[in-house]
């Protein structure tokens, strides 16, 4: 009973964002990834950690032990930068920041993280994913998806300041939250740390910086908050997600009843509590319609992107976070209906040819 009691709980920490077959076949395959956070202390408690995860992104890792593509650090070019992720296969904030590397033509090494009992990133005070490690000489580690993805971004442009140095302009400020925990948080992690001559390359205007830093900051405020509920928004949805981790990752009998059953059920319910805590409508569909054709506007009639011609980061975030849901019923009820599919397909095939280019 003990053994089934571990099994369901590792189950309800595998938020499954790709079962389903998908309507159409996949453009590209993903590399494994490792996903955020994680609860400690009880099962109720590593149940409501996993469901905060799934916003902020926890993974599917016994399900995703295969790798569908891997990048290794190891090709990059002697004196170059040499990275390697530590992340959450299904993890939103993870697969921001893959789909920033990809686009960039970064190779980079993967390291999944296992979400119970987080070994891989022993190594670190810093509990969630992703995180990443960064050689340019020296190591360093940076956390946070977007202070990752706008430090390498800045060191890519700048060439006056090392990576370590660049790094220190996003210094960590503990803070506590509503309900008393201390976290940390970074205040200027959507800026570029760039000089007036670079900036000026980067962003003609400044009302494109401050357009790309809003939509950078609603990816992560509001839009990943709409992917859990939308997930687990049925018993018969949770119920086919959990049925999937039970094959994928070989439980016993006892061990599938009680994760594919339970485990549903309280993903079910606690993905209720989520709806409630970020107040959604109560057909959570209608949220993400809203915030994806609200994104579609934004972008507008007139450009491929966000930035024009090739995606900026406000580009790159949002079709991060959208990707993870790619597989699943929401995923493909967002295509129908919603205006989304034009600018998704055009994020696949520009993210696609950059890979392709390395």
């Amino acid at each position: 009973m003990a053994a089934a009691g571990r099994a369901w709980r590792a189950a309800a920490l595998l938020p499954p964002w790709r079962l389903r077959a998908p309507l159409r076949a996949p453009r590209r395959a993903y590399g494994p990834a490792a996903g955020g956070g994680g609860g400690g202390g009880g099962g109720g408690r590593l149940l409501l950690g996993a469901a905060f995860a799934l916003g902020g992104g926890a993974g599917l890792y016994l399900a995703a032990r295969h790798r569908l593509r891997e990048h290794s650090a190891a090709e990059l070019p002697a004196g170059s930068l040499q990275l390697t992720l530590y992340q959450y296969k299904t993890c939103p904030f993870c697969s921001k920041v893959r789909a920033f590397l990809d686009y960039h033509g970064l190779p980079y090494e993967i390291v999944e993280v296992n979400p119970i009992m987080r070994k891989e990133i022993k190594f670190s005070s810093y509990r969630k994913v992703p995180i990443l490690l960064a050689n340019a000489g020296s190591t360093l580690q940076l956390n946070d998806s977007s202070v990752i993805i706008s430090a390498i971004k800045t060191y890519l442009i700048s060439k006056r300041n090392s990576l370590e140095e660049i790094v220190s302009f996003y210094p960590p400020m503990k803070t506590v939250t509503e309900q008393g925990k201390e976290v940390f948080e970074y205040g200027n992690k959507y800026w570029l740390m760039l000089d007036e001559k670079e900036t000026k390359r980067v962003y003609p205007a400044k009302e494109v910086r401050v357009e790309e830093m809003k939509w950078r900051k609603w990816a992560d405020d509001w839009l990943v908050h709409l992917i859990s509920p939308n997930v687990y928004r049925t018993p018969r949805e949770a119920l086919a997600s959990f049925d999937y981790i039970v094959r994928e990752g070989k439980f016993g009998t006892v061990e599938g009843f009680f994760a594919k059953y339970l485990g549903a059920v309280a993903m079910f319910f606690i993905s209720k509590r989520l709806k409630k805590r970020h107040h959604l409508q109560d057909n959570v569909r209608e949220d993400l319609y809203e915030a994806v054709n609200e994104w579609v506007k934004a972008v507008g009639k007139h450009r491929l992107f966000m930035g024009g011609n090739q995606p900026n980061l406000a580009d790159l975030a949002v079709y991060g976070v959208l990707r993870v849901m790619e597989g699943l019923e929401a995923f493909d009820d967002m295509m129908v209906h919603t205006k989304i599919q034009p600018w998704y397909q055009r994020m696949e095939e520009v993210i696609q040819r950059a890979e392709a280019a390395v």
